[in-house]
């Protein structure tokens, strides 16, 4: 398969899936606290963070990427941590937007310097923006991440509409106890706003979660709660839905609702993506813990082949599914690391 962008054939792995996408982890830092990142402790005080000499430069970073979209890799996610608080950063999306076949450049951010940044990130070129947000209620916001500022989530949230991102989708952890009964409220604003609210099964990821059987939702359960709302309407796959199977809540609404199902109905057969982690580490599968060190590669003195070589042994590596769900029920085995390393 060639990428239409690059013209060059995008790699394949092992069994036959296309990896046509990145996603870069830029810092494991972040302004928020989210119970799901974070242990109890942790979200009370200090977090141990990498050191700046851990992370990846922005000039290590470019150079990764122009490596990656000559072998035909066309699609960027900027991931974190929360992106949006590396400093400079807008130089470095800036800088994202020269390189030629790099089209297609989106970042995940939980909205609170979205206010601030998003007309710099249209501007910039960046095609489209995901924001976290578990909860439309002031009060329980700051419970879920060990901060007080849903209203300047909110404005951002406008903010990404008003400049033209479309969609701007809405990433819901579904965590029953702790926000499923506002799982009818958020459906309703795909009636009236052009969102796509998507609706992400909680995956035990890192050895800081708080991830329990009880907290866990499928996505057929949480399909099932909107049964009294209105029809679900399925709609066409569109390939910037990603994962997500996604349905119009009644033939009026605005919106849309996408349901993203990692353990429940995986969809590792047709995973097109790769991972760098903050630490400069590979990550070929997000459930799964084995990484190539691609850091110690490129400040080794290495070529830009050494470079290629490197990420075609990661997706050479890249299993074929995970086994999660039976994992799970076996003994509650998560992945490890931190999630905010590892990149959402």
């Amino acid at each position: 398969m060639k990428d239409r962008n690059s013209g060059h054939p995008a790699p394949m792995d092992m069994f036959s899936r296309t990896i046509s996408y990145l996603r870069l982890s830029l810092t494991d830092r972040c302004n928020l606290k989210c119970m799901y990142c974070v242990t109890e402790d942790e979200q009370k005080g200090c977090l141990v963070k990498l050191g700046r000499e851990e992370l990846l430069t922005y000039e290590e970073l470019l150079r990764i990427v122009r490596v990656a979209v000559e072998m035909g890799i066309s699609k960027l996610r900027l991931t974190g941590g929360e992106p949006l608080v590396r400093n400079n950063i807008m130089d470095f999306i800036r800088q994202l937007g020269k390189i030629d076949g790099l089209d297609d450049v989106r970042i995940t951010t939980n909205g609170v310097l979205l206010e601030r940044y998003g007309q710099g990130l249209f501007d910039a070129g960046v095609t489209k923006v995901n924001i976290s947000l578990d909860t439309l209620q002031r009060e329980r916001f700051a419970d879920i991440t060990g901060v007080d500022c849903f209203d300047r989530v909110w404005r951002g949230i406008e903010t990404a509409l008003a400049v033209g991102f479309s969609p701007v989708k809405l990433n819901m952890v579904v965590m029953r106890d702790i926000n499923d009964d506002e799982l009818p409220a958020f459906a309703e604003l795909s009636r009236k706003m052009p969102l796509q609210v998507r609706f992400i099964e909680f995956m035990p990821i890192g050895t800081s979660t708080r991830w329990t059987r009880d907290t866990y939702m499928s996505s057929d359960e949480i399909k099932a709660r909107f049964s009294t709302l209105g029809e679900l309407i399925p709609q066409e796959k569109q390939q910037a839905d990603g994962p997500a199977s996604v349905f119009k809540l009644g033939a009026g609404a605005v919106g849309s609702l996408g349901f993203i199902s990692p353990i429940s109905h995986h969809f590792c057969d047709r995973c097109n993506r790769l991972r760098l982690t903050s630490e400069g580490r590979l990550r070929s599968c997000l459930l799964h813990d084995e990484e190539t060190d691609l850091k110690s590669v490129i400040r080794g003195g290495c070529s830009d082949a050494d470079i290629r070589e490197t990420l075609l042994t990661a997706i050479r590596n890249k299993p074929k599914g995970h086994q999660m769900a039976d994992r799970l029920k076996e003994d509650g085995a998560d992945c490890h690391g931190r999630m905010s390393r590892i990149g959402g």
